[in-house]
């Protein structure tokens, strides 16, 4: 996942198709449950600016190379949030207005700092003369894996809608993820990679919560 620089062939286009097979899958879940339709619409809507978000990203706005046990890690992971949270909104879920408000403020507050920490960073990365340097700027200031911080936030909203409580297993698994898979991995590489430049930063900067931890 670190440092590759080419995706293997066909990797991003499984991805892409499991996608949409778990959208029209859930599209036909959720339009033929009985659930309120304010929370099928709303649940659509997120499912929908999930898919925009991390196509633009794969895609358009920041391409990477992803081998294939990424791509078919992430497309099982996938699964959860476009499967996941319309099976356990139709079964057994319900219109809470508190959860709902929250889970609404948590999915826009996640995706907007996952996307402004990308899109910021994306200039720095760019420019030659950075090559080498170890980005500390834009939202990455507040903790070194703010990117993953809002995946958990919008993950949680999405949990919060469906007032499920067997939802809110998902973020804690992906929090879990993260803590003790994702981030020690990226961190052994940032520090092979910048050696001392991120020993400071890890001494000076939260690892996921800002303020936190």
């Amino acid at each position: 996942m670190y440092g590759l620089k080419h995706s293997a062939s066909g990797a991003k286009l499984t991805i892409l198709v499991a996608q949409c097979l778990y959208l029209g899958l859930s599209g036909y879940w959720l339009t033929t449950g009985n659930q309120s339709r304010l929370l099928t619409w709303t649940m659509a809507g997120c499912l929908a600016v999930i898919f925009f978000r991390l196509n633009a990203m794969m895609f358009l706005w920041l391409p990477r190379g992803i081998g294939w046990p990424e791509a078919l890690g992430n497309s099982l992971a996938f699964a959860l949030y476009y499967l996941g949270f319309p099976l356990l909104l139709i079964h057994g879920g319900h219109f809470n207005l508190v959860a709902y408000v929250l889970g609404l403020i948590c999915f826009v507050a996640g995706s907007l700092i996952n996307t402004t920490a990308e899109l910021l960073r994306k200039p720095f990365k760019a420019d030659p003369r950075n090559a080498g340097k170890l980005y500390r700027g834009g939202l990455f200031k507040y903790a070194i894996h703010i990117n993953y911080f809002g995946d958990v936030l919008w993950v949680l909203g999405c949990a919060l809608l469906t007032s499920n409580p067997f939802a809110l297993l998902i973020p804690l698994m992906l929090l879990a993820l993260f803590i003790f898979s994702y981030i020690p991995t990226a961190d052994r590489y940032l520090a092979d990679k910048y050696g001392a430049a991120f020993t400071a930063y890890q001494r000076e900067t939260k690892e996921l919560i800002p303020f936190i931890w």
